[in-house]
């Protein structure tokens, strides 16, 4: 009997043991829940105070203490969309070489070296580097497309890799099943492998919009005005942006105080759009997965 009930105790340890991680899993999990919507209950509340349809349609005036952030806003699509049809098509087409044409030697290993690397540089290094090169030598000076091709090279590493994982994520049987068919390599990748790991592949494209659409550092050097009431007129030409327009009202502005409201109402549009943005791309996501899942 002894040796069963030290069996017994020890399933009783690791029992309580398993409750108590679980317990504190879940804890963590809920306390970042929490966090998360204080920071959003926060915003607003203090950001919904200053919103109105003036505040959504007017441009900034007074020092931008009063007014609204409609060019901002508008500069902020601008540079989201020019960035995306940037490093959407190149990022999408760079992980399908790396995946399906590109042999596993060790040019490649080091080009995941350091497309991982890259993902890890500071935003004000990619800023820094597109001043240089599309501002300064190539002429563009401060503008949108300037400041969409530095967002660009910012948020292709993410989309690589995800769209290199999201193709490994298929299995081998559907592409040796094509070719035995008679479909070319490209044939199989177009209408076999691409369909059913595009659902992944668009949670990348949500990560780099994210993180494109709240970037100051790179817009900073390369298109972001002070102050421009005005919509821009052409891809050269500068625009205001809603996380430079916020830095700037929220530290270095005419009276801080005065256009502390502002600062909030411009950091909850901010979030509005990057959470509609995301429930697009997430509508889109499920679309192509009940696609895929039906044929």
């Amino acid at each position: 009997m002894a040796p069963v009930q030290k069996l017994g105790n020890v399933d009783t340890k690791k029992r309580t043991s398993q409750k108590v991680a679980f317990g504190i899993f879940t804890l963590l999990s809920y306390l970042v829940v929490v966090i998360l919507f204080f920071i959003l209950g926060f915003i607003i509340i203090q950001g919904g105070k200053v919103i109105s349809w003036d505040f959504l349609t007017k441009a900034p005036a007074e020092g931008m203490t009063a007014g609204g952030i409609f060019p901002a806003i508008v500069g902020t699509l601008y540079l989201v969309l020019g960035s995306s049809l940037i490093s959407f098509p190149i990022g999408i087409m760079s992980g399908i070489y790396m995946n399906e044409y590109a042999t596993n030697g060790k040019i490649i290993r080091f080009i995941r070296i350091m497309t991982n690397n890259l993902s890890g540089v500071p935003s004000v290094v990619f800023g820094l580097f597109g001043m240089s090169l599309f501002v300064i030598t190539l002429g563009w000076g401060d503008s949108i497309i300037a400041g969409s091709f530095t967002l660009a090279l910012m948020s292709l590493p993410l989309i690589i890799r995800t769209t290199e994982e999201a193709l490994k994520s298929i299995d081998d049987s559907f592409r040796h099943g094509s070719l035995a068919l008679g479909a070319t390599k490209l044939q199989t990748i177009g209408r076999v492998v691409l369909p059913m790991a595009f659902p992944n592949i668009i949670t990348g494209l949500i990560l780099s919009i994210g993180r494109v659409s709240g970037e100051t550092a790179p817009i900073l050097f390369t298109v972001a005005a002070y102050f421009l009431p005005q919509l821009p007129g052409s891809i050269f030409d500068q625009c205001m942006a809603l996380p430079y327009h916020l830095y700037v009202i929220s530290t270095s502005g005419t009276d801080i105080e005065a256009s502390r409201g502002m600062a909030y109402g411009t950091a909850l549009v901010l979030i509005a759009i990057v959470l509609v943005v995301n429930l697009l791309a997430n509508a889109l996501r499920s679309y192509f997965a009940k696609k895929v899942k039906m044929n």
